[in-house]
């Protein structure tokens, strides 16, 4: 049959072209990751030497961490041409919180605000906040005034879905980034990019480490990320998103970056590149994406 002729050869060119596809070897921003402790860094910045990796935006663990201000702070004197520190802000329901972040978005200059827990559900934390409630469009009125993205975890259900969408409404002019693509489907991801022009998607933290992944460690990307990511390329970021002590050894870090590069990789060159390094530095205003 003709048809079974032509499935035949389409499945043959993927294959093929899958078996064929290279390292990713352009430009590449970390835009996510953070650090457990006041030395992981020079692990990393080692791996990022090793691996091409130019810039990574550093940020807060959702208030996780009671010395992530002092972490960053020390990350990014240490390495001034490598980290883009983020602005922790452990607790944006707070009605003191956009007061608060006023002033330390005047006073710092930072380029990004997060990363910011609003739904996060594991074995011991169980954390639900709404984007939505008074002071935390007030946090987003401020980013928005100040021209700063908010990088937020969202592990969005059907509800949680529902309450980003009344915050992206309420408050169109802010850029908001959601973290790990909200541990959710390409295809609600899909519906929500198309609906908010002022979302953006971050790949972090779905390497071969973490369900869902984009890709395991050594298999070709997911079909159906591959399709959104290449029809909406100006959306998305790559991170890594390292933050245990554990996935700062050499050895990790390696597989990791290169785990990354062979992803995007795979998919069309020119996407590869904008959600590789173009779109982090229009984001975050990194002028030059060399280390």
């Amino acid at each position: 049959m003709a048809w079974l002729s032509a499935l035949s050869m389409f499945l043959i060119l993927t294959l093929a072209r899958l078996a064929g596809a290279g390292e990713y070897m352009g430009p590449l921003i970390d835009a996510h990751s953070h650090v457990p402790n006041a030395v992981a860094v020079d692990a990393y910045v080692e791996a990022m030497k090793r691996h091409n990796v130019s810039k990574v935006v550093m940020l807060g663990v959702g208030g996780l961490q009671r010395n992530d201000a002092a972490w960053l702070a020390d990350a990014v004197k240490k390495y001034p041409d490598r980290v883009i520190p983020g602005l922790p802000l452990p607790d944006p329901g707070s009605e003191t919180a956009a007061r608060q972040l006023d002033a330390d978005l005047a006073r710092s200059g930072a380029r990004v605000i997060g990363e910011v827990h609003v739904r996060q559900i594991g074995r011991t934390t169980k954390l639900d906040r709404n984007p939505a409630a008074p002071a935390f469009l007030k946090v987003l009125e401020v980013a928005a005034r100040h021209h700063v993205p908010v990088v937020i975890h969202a592990e969005l259900d059907d509800g949680a879905t529902q309450r980003l969408e009344e915050a992206l409404r309420a408050r169109p002019r802010e850029t908001v980034i959601l973290a790990h693509a909200g541990q959710t489907t390409p295809n609600r991801i899909e519906g929500l990019l198309t609906r908010h022009p002022n979302l953006l998607v971050d790949l972090s933290g779905m390497h071969f480490q973490r369900t869902p992944s984009l890709a395991s460690e050594h298999g070709p990307l997911e079909p159906a990320w591959k399709m959104l990511i290449e029809r909406m390329p100006d959306r998305f970021l790559m991170g890594i998103d390292v933050w245990a002590p554990r996935l700062f050894e050499p050895a990790m870090l390696d597989r990791l970056m290169r785990w990354v590069r062979r992803v995007l990789g795979q998919l069309a060159p020119d996407v590869a590149t904008r959600v590789a390094a173009t779109n982090a530095a229009t984001v975050f205003r990194i002028k030059d994406s060399r280390p």
